[in-house]
């Protein structure tokens, strides 16, 4: 039950981040959904970086691990939002733009990740390197 309260905290938190990012760009954002694009991306990268890092060096309770990466990284980014883009996209006739989007989406997302998870690795290595040498 704890671990639940944990995650309900941290999804608020990412609930209101992603609602003030969104809301810094609906005013004039298009046909492209360039905020959920660019939250999205962002999770994947901080999630990369997040689970790299955090059981190898920072000494974080599972509790706030749970908060940080499911509960406010998961109400931050949204698949949902994206899904409904992408059929929105094919109900405008849209279907290149659709396709573009789920492309950019998973190609760089997954690039994303990858790119976290290696500034993960490289700041361990980094951390390694100075216990070495003092």
């Amino acid at each position: 039950m704890k671990e639940l309260i944990y995650i309900g905290i941290g999804g608020f938190m990412g609930t209101a981040a992603r609602y003030g990012v969104q809301d810094l760009f609906l005013p004039g954002e298009g046909l492209f959904p360039l905020a959920i694009w660019l939250i999205n991306m962002a999770g994947c990268f901080f999630l990369g970086f997040f689970f790299t890092v955090t059981p190898a060096k920072w000494n974080i309770r599972p509790e706030i691990r749970l908060c940080i990466g499911t509960g406010f990284t998961g109400a931050f980014t949204t698949f949902s939002t994206f899904t409904v883009d992408v059929v929105r996209f094919a109900g405008m006739s849209e279907l290149l733009l659709g396709l573009m989007y789920v492309t950019l989406s998973v190609v760089i997302g997954l690039f994303m990740s990858y790119l976290g998870i290696r500034l993960g690795q490289w700041m361990l290595g980094q951390a390694a390197r100075k216990e070495n040498t003092i």
